[in-house]
């Protein structure tokens, strides 16, 4: 077990170059199960649930070649069976895309229920089951399985409208629709930029989607996707996480690869504070200079404010004058994190879906606990930004999501270091959590 280490109070100054997308990563390599052969994939994030995707794939019979860092082979045409293993498929939320897949190739899927990050509710996959059912499916969830089974052989197209406009069941249901019998048409789906980035890549091997991006998707299946070359878009939470990360510090960072676009919902907000942003066609400067500014924040769907960013701009508005209001609109809770500010000087009161921040002068160096990913990277900002030194236990979540973490936010001036825990603190930290 690793922790971070952080003596902060330093400003970021310099370049961060943005990886590919976890979120588009982690759908789309399950999306290469549909692939009559093999298809390359460009842009792909070095993390943890990367890997453990494509551990699984292999695992289950596919052939994975790595062409270099962030360029992967995948040929799935050897994979004879519609399960996988279990107890790597409880570590990563992402398995349940595994669902829609292997539905849609072998009319049949065994997967275990998504693991990943904890910040206070399970993960409820109702929409998914809904819309697999309308499509033909029969569905049993026991024992922490999923168990779908097509008794026709194939799935056919259905008319599905979603009650919460959910990226995962619109995701699952896009893919396992691409191979069913007439037009699948998904009502009140979602919209963010990786389920677009999903449906190009599909389109791009073959299939038949339009509408991705807005909120009426329509699939009309196909019999075979054949192989081709995809890039990822990069990653909208990443480039977020740095803003946020600057404007916290403060100092000036040039982040290159980006979509601008999409980054509205996150640039809006920083601006509000008194953040300068200057926008080109790939990258964005982004520099804070002066105190920053009070504001109210309401997670939702894209292209709200994105609930991924929830627990970073907290941190940073700990430090803002005035008394700033952020409502979850999204989860039920996800202010686990709250507790690991309040160690470090912050003032947050929780209240339901609401937090009321009131600004403090400073924070102060302490030992926290990373506890989801985004509270982790949220826990990252903090430290950053502190009096003193920083201890971050639980960083593998952390590690799940962030590529070269402490190599990009070195290079720009920040003092952070990853440290081995020794054997008794380790064990502390294991009787604890």
């Amino acid at each position: 077990m690793t922790k971070y280490v952080i003596k902060g109070g330093k400003p970021l100054n310099g370049e961060i170059e943005i990886s590919g997308a976890k979120n588009a990563a982690v759908a789309i390599i399950p999306a290469a199960m549909l692939v009559d052969g093999s298809c390359r994939i460009e842009n792909i994030p070095q993390i943890s649930d990367v890997t453990m995707l494509l551990n699984i794939l292999r695992r289950m019979g596919a052939q994975v070649r790595t062409v270099d860092r962030h360029t992967m082979d995948i040929d799935c045409s050897g994979v004879r069976r519609a399960n996988a293993d279990f107890d790597m498929m409880t570590r990563i939320r992402a398995s349940y895309y595994l669902i829609g897949a292997l539905l849609g190739r072998f009319g049949e899927a065994v997967v275990a229920m998504p693991g990943g990050c904890n910040f206070g509710s399970v993960r409820p996959i109702d929409q998914h089951v809904k819309g697999f059912i309308a499509m033909g499916a029969q569905v049993d969830v026991r024992n922490g399985t999923v168990i779908a089974r097509v008794p026709e052989g194939r799935l056919h197209g259905a008319e599905i409208y979603l009650d919460v406009a959910s990226v995962g069941a619109t995701i699952n249901l896009m893919l396992a629709a691409v191979y069913a019998q007439g037009q699948t048409r998904i009502e009140n789906a979602a919209r963010e930029p990786h389920i677009v980035d999903v449906a190009n890549f599909l389109n791009a091997m073959g299939a038949d989607i339009r509408g991705a991006g807005t909120n009426v998707i329509k699939i009309r299946g196909v019999s075979r996707l054949t192989g081709g070359t995809y890039a990822l878009i990069p990653d909208q939470i990443e480039a977020g996480t740095y803003m946020a990360a600057v404007a916290g510090t403060g100092g000036s960072l040039l982040i290159k690869n980006i979509i601008p676009k999409h980054m509205d919902c996150i640039t809006g907000k920083l601006q509000e504070m008194g953040v300068t942003v200057q926008e080109g066609e790939d990258r964005m400067l982004v520099s804070r200079f002066g105190p920053l500014r009070r504001i109210n924040v309401k997670t939702y769907y894209y292209p709200g404010f994105p609930t991924d960013m929830q627990p970073q701009i907290a941190t940073v508005l700990c430090l803002a004058q005035g008394t700033s209001v952020i409502t979850e609109g999204v989860w039920d809770t996800r202010y686990k994190y709250v507790n690991e500010l309040l160690k470090m000087g912050a003032n947050i009161t929780v209240d339901g879906r609401k937090a009321i921040v009131e600004g403090v002068e400073r924070l102060t160096g302490a030992k926290v606990t990373a506890w989801d990913l985004r509270a982790g990277a949220a826990m990252v900002i903090a430290g950053l930004c502190a009096q003193g030194v920083t201890e971050i236990e639980g960083v593998d979540y952390i590690e799940r999501g962030y590529e070269d973490l402490i190599e990009k936010l070195r290079a720009v001036g920040a003092d952070i270091e990853s440290v081995e825990i020794p054997d008794s603190e380790e064990q502390e930290v294991i009787k604890i959590g």
